[in-house]
C-alpha cells in the first residue's frame, strides 16, 4: 500500500503536551508583551472602564503600583495614554511639562527605571476638545503640517520626562521625520520611535475611546487613518516611516489585519509590533462572561496567532496576566 515506505503519522508529534511544546514553531514570551495603561488627571482613585472589564483609568499612585506589578510579571514594556483634566483645541496638555503624561512618565521612570521599556503614545486626540488627532483648519479639516509641529513638541516633552520610546499614532504624513528631527535637535538622538505605521480606521476602537475619553466630536478619522480594504498602501506607509527614521513599526488592530502583519514582517528588517486593541479585548471578555467561550484559551490562541503572523511585539491589555502565566 505504501510501496515499502514507512507510514508518516504527523499525529505522533502531537500526542502529549510535552511533545507539542518541544516542536512548537511559535513561542510567546513575557518580554514580547507591552501593557497599555491609562492615567487620568484629577481623580482620587482608579476608575473602572465599563466597556473594558478589568481595565481602569489610573491615578498616578495606582499607576505606579500596577506598573511595578506588570514589570515583576515580566512584561517587555508599558505604553501610557493620558487623560487631562482640561482640553482645548490645540491639545495644550499634551506637551505641558506639568501635564499628566509627563508627570506619569517621570513617576514610572523613577519607579521601574530601565527594568522595562517605557513608551508613550504620541498623539493629540486625548488632549483636544474636538477629539481629533491634530489641529483643525477653519473649515474643520485636520491640518497635517501644523499638527507636525505639535507632535515635535510633544516628543521633546515626553523625552525630557524620561520616556524610552515615543509612539506617534496620529497617522499624519511626515510625522516620523518631524519627530526624529525634533528629538535629534533637542539632544535625544538615541531615543527610539515606534511608529503606528498601518493604523486602520477600524470599528474595534470603541472601548478605547471610552477609556481615553477621545471620541471625535464630529466626523471620523477615516481621512487620515488607513482604509480597511487596503494592503499595498500599508506597506508604502511602513516603508515611508522607516525612511524617515522609525526604529519599529506597528500594525493596528491585530486580528482583522493578520495578513498585513505578515506582509510587513516579510518586507522590513526592523521590529514589527501589533496592537490587540480594545474591541478585541472587550469582545472576548464579554463572550467569556456569558459563558460562550473559554476565556483563557482564547486569550492564548489570539496572542499566539498574532505572534505567528509575524509580530515580535504585541500590545495587549492582558499583558501582565499572560506574562505571569508564561513564567
Amino acid at each position: 500500500m505504501n510501496a515499502g515506505f514507512p507510514v508518516v503519522r504527523p499525529r505522533r508529534l502531537r500526542r502529549t503536551a510535552a511533545l507539542r511544546n518541544l516542536v512548537a514553531e511559535t513561542a510567546l514570551r513575557p518580554a514580547d508583551l507591552v501593557l497599555p495603561m491609562f492615567v487620568k488627571e484629577g481623580i482620587a482613585e482608579p476608575q473602572p472602564i465599563g466597556s473594558m472589564p478589568g481595565v481602569v483609568q489610573h491615578t498616578r499612585d495606582s499607576l505606579r503600583k500596577a506598573a511595578a506589578e506588570a514589570v515583576d510579571a515580566g512584561v517587555g514594556g508599558l505604553i501610557l495614554f493620558g487623560i487631562p483634566a482640561a482640553k482645548d483645541g490645540r491639545g495644550s496638555a499634551a506637551d505641558d511639562p506639568a501635564g499628566i503624561v509627563q508627570l506619569a512618565i517621570a513617576d514610572l521612570a523613577a519607579e521601574v527605571g530601565d527594568a522595562t521599556v517605557l513608551m508613550a503614545d504620541l498623539c493629540l486626540d486625548e488632549y483636544t476638545d474636538h477629539g481629533h488627532c491634530g489641529l483643525l483648519t477653519a473649515d474643520g479639516e485636520v491640518d497635517n503640517d501644523a499638527t507636525l509641529e505639535r507632535y515635535a513638541a510633544i516628543a521633546v516633552a515626553q523625552a525630557s520626562a524620561g520616556v524610552h520610546v515615543v509612539a506617534p499614532s496620529g497617522m499624519m504624513d511626515g510625522q516620523v521625520g518631524a519627530i526624529r528631527s525634533a528629538l535629534d535637535g533637542a539632544g535625544f538622538a538615541d531615543l527610539a520611535i515606534c511608529a503606528y505605521s498601518a493604523k486602520y480606521a477600524s470599528g474595534f476602537y470603541g472601548p478605547f475611546r471610552d477609556a481615553a475619553e477621545c471620541a471625535p466630536q464630529f466626523g471620523d478619522r477615516a481621512s487620515y487613518q488607513q482604509d480597511p480594504p487596503g494592503s499595498d498602501e500599508a506597506l508604502r506607509e511602513v516603508l515611508l516611516d522607516i525612511d524617515e527614521g522609525a526604529d519599529m513599526v506597528m500594525v493596528k488592530p491585530a486580528l482583522a489585519y493578520l495578513d498585513i502583519i505578515g506582509r510587513v514582517a516579510a518586507t522590513v528588517h526592523v521590529p514589527v509590533a501589533a496592537y490587540q486593541v480594545s474591541g478585541e479585548y472587550a469582545m472576548v471578555e464579554a463572550a467569556a462572561a456569558n459563558g460562550w467561550l473559554d476565556r483563557d484559551r482564547i486569550i492564548m490562541e489570539t496572542l499566539t496567532g498574532i505572534r505567528r503572523a509575524g509580530a515580535g511585539i504585541i500590545l495587549t491589555y492582558w499583558a501582565a496576566e499572560v506574562a505571569r502565566r508564561l513564567r
